[in-house]
């Protein structure tokens, strides 16, 4: 039992790193809803575990290895995607500015669309997996014993997301973001944050 809530407690903390934070702050930006926020950080969540499995079955089943540099290349792709993400949203801010639209267009009257978040944590899975799986590989005893810890661990990261998610959507949420002008300072200060730390992270596992 001790060992379920202490791999619950890795994925939740493994959800609060740095590059996982800047993305999903980075999509609720997009949300004046808390709840619409918080299920971007339950997809991000379903779609990071489901790239861990992919990489668990390829090798831990299939006995696939795979070397060191390609997941340098995963994370700088990671790098990449914070990049376009950080791009994308300028460009969205700068449009609304000109043409005199909101800057936050999630208003409820469609379902919202999870599809950005889910490809968001499937790409973040690549960069966090390989570490993951030696592991493992090297401290788990069976097949079905491995795969196991990698759900819990992914039940943990899907708490962790569903939590950042709704708690940086709040000062985006209709009911309490009043000024317009601090509305587009903070989502451009995420998008740029999302660029520079992207060009950070694709700098160094390129060099490396």
């Amino acid at each position: 039992m001790l060992g379920f809530f202490i791999t619950l407690y890795a994925g939740l903390e493994h959800a609060f790193e740095t590059d996982h934070l800047l993305a999903v702050n980075n999509l609720v930006t997009n949300r004046n809803k808390i709840t619409h926020a918080a299920k971007d950080g339950i997809f991000w969540g379903i779609g990071h575990t489901l790239t861990i499995f992919l990489v668990g079955i390829l090798m831990i089943l299939l006995k696939y290895n795979i070397s060191e540099q390609i997941f340098h290349y995963f994370e700088a792709t990671v790098g990449l995607m914070l990049i376009s993400l950080g791009i994308w949203r300028v460009l969205k801010l700068n449009y609304a500015k000109k043409q005199n639209l909101e800057l936050i267009t999630d208003n409820g009257k469609h379902s919202p669309h999870h599809k950005a978040a889910l490809g968001v944590g499937m790409v973040h899975g690549l960069a966090g997996s390989g570490a993951l799986v030696v592991l493992v590989l090297t401290q788990m005893s069976s097949a079905a014993e491995g795969f196991s810890y990698i759900l819990i661990f992914g039940v943990g990261s899907i708490l962790g997301m569903f939590l950042a998610a709704g708690l940086f959507s709040i000062p985006f949420s209709k009911n309490l973001m009043r000024s317009e002008k601090l509305q587009f300072a903070l989502i451009l200060i995420s998008s740029l944050l999302c660029v520079f730390y992207g060009s950070y992270v694709v700098y160094e596992n390129l060099t490396a």
